[in-house]
């Protein structure tokens, strides 16, 4: 099945478009419950690495060079990205953030990696 991947932040309300809801941080998102998020999957260790999270701090001069090193990690866990992949079961699925930051965040890298490296899974979007 190919999928479309929309980008949404936690604090944002569910609803009935958002297709698999898909948590792609690595650390819980404060004042939020298991129910009001409403995720089917939690990928913790498909989220960038603490050093790479800490480093990058959402600084937009550092967002080409954080793609860069997360598309190295996301290349040296392919049983991450495999199992992430497994997970989108529907024709839409939303990644969950939890950043300020709601266009140069690790969710919309990872769908841009995972459109560019898994063509015909991913529809090519900017949802």
């Amino acid at each position: 099945m190919t999928s479309t991947i929309k980008v949404k932040s936690v604090y944002e309300p569910a609803d009935d478009e958002d297709g698999t809801r898909i948590l792609v941080d690595r650390l819980w998102p404060r004042g939020v419950t298991k129910e009001k998020l409403g995720i089917e999957y939690w990928s913790k260790a498909i989220a960038p690495s603490t050093e790479l999270r800490k480093w990058y701090g959402h600084d937009p001069e550092k967002w080409e060079e954080f793609c860069e090193r997360y598309r190295r990690e996301l290349d040296d866990n392919p049983e991450g990205v495999q199992e992430l992949l497994h997970h989108l079961k529907s024709s839409v699925a939303t990644f969950l953030f939890s950043s300020k930051e709601h266009r140069l965040n690790n969710a919309v890298a990872l769908r841009d990696y995972l459109q560019q490296t898994h063509p015909k899974s991913i529809k090519k979007s900017r949802v």
